[in-house]
């Protein structure tokens, strides 16, 4: 009965981690796709390789790590990488627990600092005329439709050609994209913050199966052992 317990899980924690590890390889394969379109990172000037592209080949490189521990503990019975599986799934779990309540409490910081690093960054770009920077915009504004951080103005006396929309007319205020780029992009986060939290409690419900099928699993190698040693 133990015996067939231990194979059950062996399998499904197998099935688990193989279907974990080719989530990773689409989210880094995701994740160099992005970078390849763009350089958005670019955009804050404190922090320019934190972007969408960059973040995505990280966690799939973590995914896709942490699945092939996983596999290979199933497989071979062992204990100590199944107990390390754990323990990674445990910390990242406590990672985004942390990240989400200091994202709830600092919400207003978190965004006022953006906002005012990008503009900042807008503002080295006119004095600089850094390319990388020039071209993050660019590309972005004309992805988007839209214009500087909260509207043209942030550009100043000197908007770019990529903040004008298609019309017959001269590209001057009128004829410029009103929204701006991040608040753009805020205000899709705030009308699918729903489907965002859905989504990433689903991906907890899925961390925590995967830790208790680990848990289990080495639990049960345990009491095997044992019965042997008795």
């Amino acid at each position: 009965m133990a015996e067939g317990c231990l194979k059950s899980l062996k399998y499904m924690l197998f099935v688990f981690n193989l279907i974990f590890w080719i989530c990773g390889c689409v989210i880094m394969g995701l994740g160099i796709y992005l970078l390849a379109v763009n350089n958005f990172g670019a955009l804050l000037s404190s922090l320019p390789s934190l972007s969408v592209a960059n973040i995505l080949i990280i966690v799939g490189s973590i995914t896709m790590v942490l699945a092939f521990l996983g596999c290979m503990g199933a497989i071979k019975e062992n204990k100590c990488l199944l107990l390390s599986f754990f323990i990674v799934l445990l910390l990242i779990l406590l990672t985004e627990v942390t990240a989400a309540i200091v994202l709830f409490f600092y919400e207003n910081q978190i965004d006022t600092y953006i906002e005012g690093d990008m503009k900042l960054g807008m503002k080295k770009l006119q004095s600089e005329n850094i390319t990388g920077i020039r071209e993050a915009w660019d590309k972005i504004q004309i992805q988007l439709k839209c214009c500087g951080v909260i509207n043209s103005t942030d550009w100043g006396n000197v908007v770019p050609k990529s903040c004008c929309m298609e019309t017959p007319g001269p590209c001057h205020s009128p004829n410029y994209f009103q929204k701006g780029c991040y608040g753009l992009v805020r205000d899709w986060f705030e009308s699918n913050f729903l489907i965002i939290g859905i989504a990433i409690i689903c991906v907890s419900i899925i961390q925590v199966l995967g830790m208790s099928f680990s848990m289990t699993m080495y639990c049960q190698i345990s009491n095997n052992y044992k019965s042997y040693e008795n």
